[in-house]
C-alpha cells in the first residue's frame, strides 16, 4: 500500500498550523512549518528535497526560535522592563487568545503594561514598556512571517530545480 498520499496530507496539516502558529503564540510556528516541510520531502524518499535544503530549513527554524525569544525580551528590556512585564506580556498573550482577533493584539500590551505597573512604576513608565513589549512582538512576528515564506521558497525550489 502506498501511504504517500497520507504522508502529504500530513505534511500540509502541519505546514498551515505551523503557518498559523507563526502569528499565534501558543503554538510553535516554523518548526511545525519545518515538520510539515520534511514530512513532505520524506513522502518520496528525498528523491526531491535532499539534505542540504533540509538543513538550511532547519536553520532557518532554529534563527526563528532565536528571533522569537529575542525580539520579545529586546523590545522590553530596551525599555527597562521588569520580569513582572514580561511575564505579564506572555500571560496578556495567552488571555489574549480566547478574545480574538483583538486579543491577539492588545493581549501582550495590557499584560505587559499591568506587569510593570505591579512592579512599581508610574503608568506612563508602564506605558511605554508595555508598547515596546507589544512592538517586539509584532516585530518578531514579521521576522517569522518573512522566514516561513522563505522556506516555503527554499523548499520549492529544492522540490521543482
Amino acid at each position: 500500500m502506498d501511504y504517500s498520499f497520507i504522508l502529504y496530507l500530513l505534511a500540509a496539516v502541519l505546514v498551515l498550523v505551523g503557518l498559523a502558529g507563526v502569528i499565534l503564540p501558543a503554538l510553535p510556528g516554523l518548526p511545525l512549518v519545518f515538520a510539515g516541510l520534511l514530512v513532505a520531502a520524506w513522502a518520496d524518499g528525498f528523491a526531491h528535497v535532499g539534505w542540504l535544503p533540509l538543513v538550511v530549513l532547519g536553520a532557518m527554524t532554529a534563527l526563528s526560535i532565536v528571533i522569537d525569544v529575542l525580539a520579545t525580551t529586546l523590545g522590553a528590556q530596551r525599555l527597562g522592563a521588569s520580569r513582572l512585564a514580561l511575564a505579564g506580556s506572555v500571560l496578556g498573550t495567552v488571555v489574549g487568545l480566547f478574545f480574538m482577533p483583538v486579543g491577539l493584539f492588545a493581549g501582550p500590551f495590557v499584560g505587559a503594561l499591568l506587569g510593570e505597573y505591579l512592579h512599581g512604576r508610574r503608568l506612563g513608565q508602564a506605558a511605554r514598556v508595555g508598547l515596546g513589549t507589544w512592538l517586539g512582538i509584532v516585530l518578531g512576528v514579521a521576522l517569522k512571517l518573512g522566514l516561513a515564506v522563505a522556506m516555503l521558497g527554499v523548499f520549492a525550489v529544492a522540490w521543482f530545480v
